[in-house]
């Protein structure tokens, strides 16, 4: 089941209406609505795939529980490492067992050694990226005794399981988010609203701009030497909009959706294309998924506390190992590297700190040197989009090299789709993206301030929903759901 779904559209309204009016009076039974909501949420993809969330659940609360009473070292890292390894051999079976067999195959083969290696079909599981680095940071603040191990197991694997944020985030922290499990829920009011105007703009990002880029882009990538550069530019940045609108879209509609049950998910998009640098871009994308590595991985290989090569180095390992969570394939090496290679002058400067502060903060519009800085940014961000977008490496190298190419010029200047909407207007509805965050920058999402003016108020609210209701194409799956 999708967000974007009639099937949600149902879902949603029967799970609230129990919560609040069937389950109200007790913390478990709401906890055990959420569990059997989100296992059939979860279970629409392949009900096959609930088995494997129930056994992540369960071997983590039983390890959580050995934890608390273990005194001795030696054991408790035992039972930290037999977390790390379980969860990350199935992680790694499901979703890098044929990358490697065939990468391997490659490599024989080119010092002439004929192959045939088998493979096997495996089904990758929606969202297993998501819960596992979920449960792990759990049995690891457990393990360093930062948190208490749960000793309630219908908020545990509630924490596990909650349905808008399972299968693409926010990767919620168990030092967090856990403890929301542990007290009844309250209705409020001022909350819910605001979740509702967070799920209409989440919708307008997925629906209205990710799903009208998506046509364009895959025609654009679909055969890159039959454009000039100026469509291969926009393709790259049609697809840097599709994203961004694809994944900020999931992870408003899940914040908005959890506020509506009383439950507050940590923010995991901050405008990142306003950013003014790479370290900026970084701490403003995938917030959730850029902290878990910092704090579970940068901060255990000693961050920026030895000398500058050595930080050199643990960044180059974040940047590529954040490239390889995010699926097998090469193109997602090469853009965590080529991040890793925009990173590295800030770095070595100094400046990669710099940009703390409020964007244009004292301002309407951004004086030159930060508009600068931000086209910069977003120029270097949609270079490297490419590559995460390209099937392969040698597709991406083709998109490139026509797009540098000072002959390309003369190829096709223009793209057509039938029964599809103009580039212009796609065009148009990015500005209207652009213009609101801008003015929401301050803001945690571009609906949070509103007009005081109750018709004007209403007037946005039903403009928007025309234009999603238009535009609404059932089960268009979200992009960040394969990883």
């Amino acid at each position: 089941m999708i967000f974007n779904s009639i099937e949600f559209l149902l879902f949603l309204p029967i799970v609230f209406i129990l919560f609040w009016f069937v389950c109200a009076k007790s913390i478990k039974l709401q906890n055990a609505l959420l569990i059997v909501a989100s296992y059939i949420f979860y279970g629409c993809w392949d009900w096959r795939f609930l088995g494997l969330i129930i056994f992540s659940s369960v071997l983590d609360y039983t390890i959580g529980r050995q934890l608390s009473i273990e005194p001795s070292i030696n054991k408790r890292k035992l039972l930290l490492y037999l977390s790390v390894l379980v969860n990350l051999g199935c992680l790694g079976f499901f979703k890098y067992f044929n990358f490697f067999i065939d990468s391997f195959e490659q490599l024989i083969t080119t010092v002439g050694i004929e192959t045939n290696l088998w493979t096997l079909q495996i089904i990758l599981p929606v969202g297993i990226s998501f819960y596992t680095f979920q449960t792990l940071s759990y049995t690891i603040d457990v393990y360093k005794k930062e948190i208490e191990a749960s000793t309630d197991p219908f908020a545990f694997f509630a924490y596990v399981a909650f349905f808008p944020q399972l299968v693409a985030g926010p990767i919620e922290r168990a030092k967090q988010f856990l403890p929301q499990f542990y007290t009844k829920k309250k209705f409020n009011y001022t909350e819910s609203i605001d979740g509702c105007r967070q799920i209409l703009w989440g919708f307008f990002k997925k629906i209205v701009i990710a799903d009208n880029c998506a046509p364009f882009v895959d025609q654009i990538f679909a055969d890159p030497t039959q454009y000039s550069n100026p469509v291969l530019f926009l393709g790259a940045v049609l697809f840097a909009f599709q994203i961004y609108g694809d994944f900020s879209g999931y992870t408003d509609i899940a914040i908005g959706v959890a506020k509506l049950f009383g439950f507050k998910l940590m923010r995991n998009f901050a405008y990142p294309y306003f950013s003014r640098d790479i370290a900026e871009f970084w701490r403003r994308w995938h917030i959730s998924l850029s902290s878990w590595f910092k704090d579970y991985l940068y901060f255990p290989l000693g961050g920026s506390r030895g000398s500058l090569q050595k930080t050199i180095r643990n960044v180059f390992i974040i940047f590529l190992v954040s490239g390889f969570w995010h699926g097998a394939n090469w193109t997602f090496i090469v853009w965590g590297g080529l991040n890793a290679l925009y990173f590295l002058p800030s770095l070595i400067a100094g400046s990669n700190r710099k940009n703390l502060d409020m964007i244009s903060k004292d301002s309407i519009l951004p004086p030159f040197s930060e508009l600068y800085s931000i086209l910069t940014t977003f120029t270097l961000t949609c270079l490297a989009w490419i590559f995460f977008r390209a099937e392969s490496i040698s597709h991406a190298i083709t998109y490139l090299s026509n797009l540098f190419n000072p002959y390309s010029i003369h190829k096709t200047n223009t793209v057509h789709l039938s029964n599809h909407i103009s580039i212009s207007i796609v065009c148009s509805f990015i500005m209207v993206l652009i213009i609101v965050e801008w003015a929401q920058r301050r803001r945690l999402h571009g609906l949070e301030r509103m007009p005081q003016n109750q018709w004007l108020r209403y007037f946005i609210y039903t403009i928007l929903s025309i234009t999603i209701i238009y535009h609404f194409s059932d089960a268009t799956e979200f992009i960040y759901f394969q990883f």
